[in-house]
């Protein structure tokens, strides 16, 4: 038999590990695409249907944390084990990361900071404390 003959199937390339290098921008890639839909259904719930932004911004946070579930789990750390373990660390991560965010724009605010820029640093913040977190614990 040639060396070009019948042989098993190949297989597709393995996506990278998620202990790779790519994995940070994986994780950065589905929070941007989380962070669109949260502020995406909390602008249709406020300005369609005429509800509290409070509640609004609550609905499209819970929006946004499914989706970067779903996007982290399958995306950036490749997780195959049960997901409802995985999915309740995440939801107290994403809770962790919200307060974190909470805190960090309340002080900037407090210190003379415009809260967009007080938001950026808490984003960027968030992005990396959660990012360490849903490595190890939720999806490790």
């Amino acid at each position: 038999m040639s060396a070009g003959g019948p042989g098993p199937p190949t297989r597709p390339a393995a996506r990278p590990a998620a202990g790779s290098r790519l994995a940070p921008l994986r994780y950065a890639a589905v929070g941007a695409v989380a962070t669109a839909a949260h502020y995406a259904l909390l602008w249709l719930l406020v300005e369609r249907s005429h509800w509290w932004p409070a509640l609004a911004a609550g609905a499209g946070a819970a929006l946004g944390a499914q989706i970067g579930f779903v996007g982290n789990r399958w995306f950036t750390f490749q997780h195959r084990g049960p997901w409802l373990p995985a999915w309740w660390r995440f939801q107290l991560t994403a809770l962790l990361g919200g307060g974190t965010s909470v805190a960090v724009v309340a002080a900037g605010v407090g210190l003379g900071l415009h809260y967009l820029l007080a938001q950026a640093v808490a984003t960027l913040l968030v992005l990396v404390l959660t990012y360490l977190i849903n490595r190890r614990w939720a999806f490790g």
